[in-house]
């Protein structure tokens, strides 16, 4: 008998290392396709993302070594094709997570990752168009009155700044999905997030000194400026979660109760 529970168990675990496997094969293989198609757009991709300092008088694009522009163009195309496999990837792991939670679980699920990924774009997409303009002619720019100068950029340091200065954003702009799981699953309570406004200010403006891409006064506020107006608007949703959780308790109990009729 207990041979035989140790070879279910093996069994399961085995079918489980398959499934792993299985996701991990396709999520690469349309990664791998995604590469492919982020190759052939690759030049355009950078030219979007370089668009805020192009359209920059005085400011030019250099290269350093032999090797930078090919390197350049196989970062961009790997970087474009995880974000175009991105909703296989996405789907291969809520195929693998999914069956193993309860109902109320996998709706939770559904609403975090996709509040998640618009969030993460939408802070990526401020950090672009009205973030990065402002600061890039102030870090560029700042300072060229005293000693005359033209600004260099090497494409392979300006990659890999938009990339962290857009990441950056778009993982700050998290806050309300982890804030509003909190108050959900009864951890936190708006009350306690609006009596703690204060702190909550402070410790916003501590975080984006230590995750500012830029060490700049100026990417610091203008970062700290959305998260606090994120806080608050977490506070505003909490309290329309709670009162809807509130007007579904009544609902259930008054269901439960005819049942037992």
């Amino acid at each position: 008998m207990q041979r035989r529970k140790k070879r279910n168990l093996e069994m399961s675990l085995m079918g489980h290392v398959k499934e792993l496997r299985k996701v991990l094969l396709i999520s690469l293989y349309a990664i791998a396709i995604g590469t492919v198609i982020g190759y052939i757009f690759s030049d355009y991709v950078y030219g979007f993302l370089a668009e805020p300092v192009t359209g920059m008088a005085g400011v030019s694009f250099i290269t350093t070594t032999p090797m930078e522009p090919i390197m350049v163009k196989l970062q961009i195309s790997v970087v474009t094709g995880i974000i175009i496999a991105l909703p296989v990837v996405l789907w291969q792991i809520w195929s693998f997570i999914l069956p193993g939670l309860k109902k109320n679980e996998r709706k939770y699920l559904y609403y975090i990752v996709a509040s998640s990924f618009i969030l993460f774009i939408a802070g990526a997409a401020f950090a672009y168009y009205l973030v990065l303009p402002v600061c890039l002619k102030f870090l560029l720019l700042a300072g060229g009155g005293a000693v005359d100068s033209t600004p260099f950029v090497t494409k392979s340091s300006y990659l890999k700044f938009i990339l962290t200065f857009m990441g950056t954003f778009g993982a700050v702009f998290q806050l309300p999905v982890v804030l509003l799981f909190l108050m959900r699953t009864g951890h936190l309570s708006p009350k306690t997030l609006a009596k703690f406004r204060k702190w909550a200010f402070f410790a916003i403006i501590i975080l984006t000194v230590v995750v500012s891409p830029t060490p700049d006064l100026l990417t610091q506020l203008l970062m700290a400026g959305p998260i606090y107006m994120l806080y608050e608007l977490s506070i505003w949703l909490g309290y329309l979660i709670t009162r809807k959780k509130k007007e579904l308790q009544p609902s259930e109990a008054e269901e439960g109760g005819g049942q037992n009729q």
